[in-house]
């Protein structure tokens, strides 16, 4: 993790990596805090401007003492990932809880992540990631990833071993914890030991060197506007834009652009290994300790001076996008009048009845497609009329951009989701989400009218595929 800046403001390689453990010590420049007001107020999640679109948020305006919500995040807790590197990879010494002395809603519109000590000297915090991992630029358009963050407010030596973070990973990840850094990661906002900086980070391609020299990655800091990190909150914006060749990754900290990488800088296969995959999931977290605090500080951390109990205050994270082909919906078009469905006509898959983890988008075909479509999601078709006489099988038209070794099958049920599959077919990489191929599957009897339901199954948890309609075959 060398070089290691001299003042917080230069730029930086310096950032949170799954594996980065050998550092050269060195000893960061002291800083002064500057007087600021925490500004704890809520607000809102800001209405996009002309042209952009917001795609997923959340405000965290839930009551006092409660876990932000099961629907948009995954708590992590441990030290690792199951079969995942230690310490998560980056030395850090605490344990992550689902408690709420650790994660919770303030009731006044933020969510608190609080590292606290035991008596015993054991550091515990909190860190959690988007149940969502899909997040990436529609096809010739700009992704926006936004939070408006307060840093721990603590500085020098009660700060040491303070490593508050809000990130992206590459969707991949999930399950795999070996493919790092070949599939992404977007540093938005890091800092360590209460200096008045942020870093903004991108990590990629091979480990170590490769195009973003890891283990450092390629990244920039500058101190925050006006108010210190510490002492004030400030929006943490990153934005990946495919609408301009070579397409560009920008970070931004209240609007001021302060690092760009380009993708002529990244180089292939690495740009595509990191933006051909499904998208990415965000996270937000406090370590404490670790590789980055290390280094800055020239010796372990936490130490004996580190205080307890200072939180990262999360105001909201927001994700919008702008341009290119249209933004996933989760609204499916009207299912046919009448509500009964010829099994033999194409049924297009985005007229579902109901569904669990299907998304809607634009599909280059014309209309509309289901995506990001992984283990355990379904789509249910009400009211579908096979007849008196069975059909010999179906056809799905289905395309997958889906990484290499990631695969699953496309399963019809009757009835139930849980429903022993009366057919199915298995499905990689087809070229791309959007390039699509007719794929027959052989189908058990089945008479007259049922619930049918596409189900989704595969032994990674990643996204493998998107489907724009079905039908079955006499």
């Amino acid at each position: 993790m060398n070089p290691i800046p001299a003042a917080p403001a230069a730029p930086t390689t310096m950032s949170r990596s799954r594996r980065r453990l050998g550092l050269t010590a060195a000893v960061l420049a002291g800083t002064t805090a500057l007087a600021g007001v925490s500004m704890t107020a809520q607000a809102a999640v800001p209405t996009p401007p002309s042209g952009w679109s917001l795609v997923w948020s959340d405000d965290f305006t839930g009551a006092a003492g409660t876990l932000p919500s099961s629907a948009n995040w995954i708590v992590d807790t441990g030290t690792s990932y199951p079969g995942g590197p230690a310490n998560w990879g980056t030395g850090e010494i605490q344990t992550y809880t689902s408690s709420t002395a650790n994660l919770a809603q303030d009731g006044g519109g933020n969510l608190r992540i609080t590292p606290l000590k035991d008596s015993a000297g054991r550091w515990t915090s909190a860190r959690i990631e988007t149940v969502r991992s899909n997040f990436k630029p529609p096809s010739g358009g700009v992704l926006a990833i936004e939070g408006r963050i307060q840093m721990p407010d603590v500085t020098g030596a009660a700060a040491a071993g303070y490593w508050p973070a809000f990130w992206a990973l590459g969707s991949p990840y999930r399950g795999n914890y070996q493919n790092w850094p070949g599939i992404g990661e977007f540093d938005v906002m890091e800092n360590v030991n209460g200096i008045n900086s942020v870093w903004g980070v991108l990590h990629c391609g091979v480990a170590p060197g490769g195009p973003c020299d890891e283990f450092n990655g390629r990244g920039a800091s500058r101190a925050c506007p006006g108010s210190t990190c510490q002492s004030a909150f400030h929006t943490y914006r990153f934005e990946w834009d495919t609408s301009v060749s070579p397409q560009q990754l920008r970070w931004y900290v209240d609007g001021q652009q302060f690092h760009t990488v380009t993708q002529g800088q990244v180089g292939e296969p690495y740009w595509t290994q990191m933006t051909s995959h499904a998208g990415y999931f965000l996270l937000l977290n406090v370590a404490m300790g670790g590789g980055f605090p290390d280094g800055v500080a020239g010796s372990a951390t936490p130490t004996g001076s580190t205080v307890s109990g200072r939180p990262m205050l999360v105001d909201y994270v927001a994700v919008y996008s702008r341009g290119g082909g249209g933004n996933p919906s989760p609204t499916p078009t009207t299912p046919p009048p009448g509500g009964v469905r010829n099994a033999y006509a194409t049924i297009e898959a985005e007229s579902f009845n109901a569904q669990n983890g299907v998304q809607v988008e634009t599909c280059t075909e014309g209309g509309q497609d289901i995506g990001w479509l992984a283990n355990g999601d379904w789509a249910r078709y009400d009211n579908v009329d096979f007849g008196s006489t069975p059909p010999r099988d179906f056809v799905a038209r289905v395309a997958s951009g889906a990484a290499a070794g990631v695969s699953g099958l496309v399963e019809v049920r009757v009835d139930s989701p849980t429903a022993t599959p009366i057919g199915s077919f298995a499905v990689g990489n087809t070229g791309g989400w959007q390039t699509w191929r007719s794929v027959p599957g052989n189908v058990g009897a089945v008479t007259g009218r049922h619930t049918v339901y596409l189900t989704f199954s595969s032994g990674q948890p990643a996204d493998f595929v998107n489907v724009n309609w079905f039908t079955f075959r006499r």
